[in-house]
């Protein structure tokens, strides 16, 4: 895959785990580290996190304090010029909320998005009036023109359902309770439900809903994430690690520890096996469009 596709989400975060891994090799906290380099720890974090783009010569500072051979630094101060590559999405910097552009380039580059949402429905399946609505409520006081541009950058981000070359697997589960409050009025929450509908009835994509029948299950436990994987490389490894992104009210977090994956597997897994099928899903969805207006 391109990095024109991916932006510059993954060189960077592959770039900042060498970094972090040189740093570790020579035994250097992230406080000895930036006292080094005389720079600020934070600055350090966001580097090692793939939040932010390098100039080669800072990759090379880094890597002659870290000690590391020449042919490495050398190689990676040629990855970090891949992380100034823009994706489509940089031209709406000025309305992409600090750090999200980070979840962009990694649902770009994924090849298989895993979902539970537990009270709306998720950005990738949303219409623009549902997406407005939700927009709208979450920026009180913002201009229409502003209000516009971020839905454009969230129904932007939908094309990546129907792309030709590498379409991800979405799979998606909706708590009934997406189903049943009605965003936006009656007009607006059926055309969303027919929207899922359709959606639904695409090769790549699956949603399905946990009706409230079902009880007590793991999503009541986990709350809502996605888990994105990557695609392999031809000796079958990952080209990126699994990560899990949860977005909090005051920040998102981006998981990717071994047992963090495991832990969110697992509770996908259990998730998925309390929702309907996709027959019953379709019929729930079409059953709660009807009911909208009676």
């Amino acid at each position: 895959m391109s990095s024109g596709t991916t932006g510059s989400t993954v060189p960077r975060r592959q770039l900042g785990r060498h970094l972090r891994d040189l740093r570790n090799q020579a035994r250097l906290t992230v406080r000895a580290a930036a006292s080094k380099l005389e720079w600020s720890e934070p600055k350090i974090w966001r580097i090692e996190t793939g939040q932010t783009s390098l100039r080669s010569l800072d990759v090379e500072a880094m890597c002659k304090v870290y000690g590391a051979p020449e042919a490495l630094t050398e190689g990676l101060m040629g990855l970090a010029k891949e992380t100034k590559n823009r994706g489509w999405w940089h031209s709406y910097g000025d309305v992409i909320p600090e750090g999200f552009d980070l979840y962009i380039g990694l649902e770009e580059a994924a090849s298989r998005l895993s979902w539970y949402s537990s009270e709306l429905v998720p950005g990738l399946l949303q219409t623009a009036d549902y997406a407005e609505t939700l927009i709208r409520e979450d920026n009180p006081g913002v201009p229409d023109e502003e209000i516009a541009r971020r839905v454009e950058v969230r129904i932007a981000r939908q094309a990546l359902l129907t792309r030709v070359t590498a379409a991800p697997t979405v799979e998606v589960v909706l708590n009934e309770a997406v189903l049943r409050r009605p965003v936006g009025g009656t007009k607006v929450m059926g055309d969303q439900l027919q929207r899922l509908v359709e959606l639904n009835e695409l090769d790549n994509v699956d949603v399905r809903v946990v009706p409230f029948s079902a009880g007590l299950h793991a999503g009541l436990m986990s709350g809502p994430f996605v888990k994105m994987r990557f695609p392999v490389n031809g000796d079958g490894r990952d080209t990126e690690p699994p990560t899990v992104y949860v977005d909090g009210f005051t920040g998102a977090l981006y998981l990717d520890k071994p047992h963090e994956i495991d832990r969110y597997d697992a509770a996908f897994k259990a998730i998925w096996g309390s929702s309907l099928d996709h027959e019953g899903t379709q019929s729930l969805l079409l059953q709660a469009k009807r009911e909208l207006s009676k």
